[in-house]
């Protein structure tokens, strides 16, 4: 058994854009519901979503026969569960809160076995195939999306650098962070904070890498689309939930004069 291309790390790298969703909701049931709606990539939330290592085996296991692509976040930079987390199938990494070229080499280096890194070896475990794939040691470092999320101002000032590293397939931008460093906490759809991401991004697409982000506005994500992005979250599951439990509600105290 040969080991499957990372459908999602070749869609970016041959410039083909993206749809995802984010998946924070830490359940294998309810990443399967929005599996089977045929997003290109997922992303599986470990920093601001109670899930754990459990969790997430679930829904990895949940989201794989559907042809979703999952990315985890871990919920932080940390070399032990990067390497736990690749062990158990994850397709790649969104690494949060990358700061300087140095953090972008130490999630690279978490992501590739010796002598190009430092992930640990082990034998029969399910990114293998429990030992039925043949070349993964040979292909798993090509194979592994490594992308990083700059979400500071001086961040966002080395983006050019950060996604140059070798090793980052591409460059995440995450508006809320941003916003929130610039002094404009839960303002991340102001024009201040996307004048400030977008010539940051361009300057990435101009050299090829990869750029992509999360909004919850399906027209701004078109635009960004429109724009060059290459991997643009539409949506998260908790969000369409959350909408759609109170716009039915809504509809029903309407149509039957039920106040709150």
């Amino acid at each position: 058994m040969r080991m499957q291309a990372n459908a999602f790390l070749t869609a970016i790298r041959e410039g083909r854009q993206q749809i995802g969703l984010w998946v924070s909701m830490s359940s294998n049931y309810a990443a399967e519901v929005v599996a089977s709606a045929g997003y290109d990539w997922l992303l599986v939330d470990m920093e601001h979503a109670p899930s754990d290592m459990s969790t997430v085996l679930g829904q990895l296991q949940a989201i794989a026969p559907h042809g979703s692509t999952a990315i985890v976040r871990p919920p932080w930079n940390d070399t032990v569960m990067v390497k736990r987390l690749l062990d158990v199938g994850a397709p790649g990494l969104l690494f949060p809160m990358v700061q300087s070229v140095e953090e972008a080499q130490a999630a690279v280096a978490a992501c590739r076995y010796p002598p190009n890194g430092v992930r640990g070896v082990a034998g029969s475990i399910r990114a293998n195939n429990f030992g039925r794939i043949t070349d993964y040691y040979a292909n798993a470092d090509d194979q592994t999306a490594v992308i990083v999320q700059v979400e500071t101002q001086s961040a966002v000032a080395q983006a050019l650098e950060i996604g140059q590293v070798d090793g980052v397939d591409g460059v995440f931008f995450g508006p809320a962070d941003i916003a929130a460093d610039m002094g404009m906490l839960g303002r991340h759809m102001s024009d201040e904070v996307w004048n400030l991401i977008l010539p940051a991004a361009r300057n990435l697409m101009d050299a090829g890498i990869p750029v992509g982000t999360l909004v919850t506005d399906p027209a701004f994500a078109t635009k960004l689309l429109a724009e060059g992005f290459t991997f643009v979250a539409c949506g998260t599951d908790t969000n369409l939930l959350a909408k759609g439990a109170d716009a039915l509600l809504a509809q029903m105290r309407a149509a039957t004069g039920k106040e709150n």
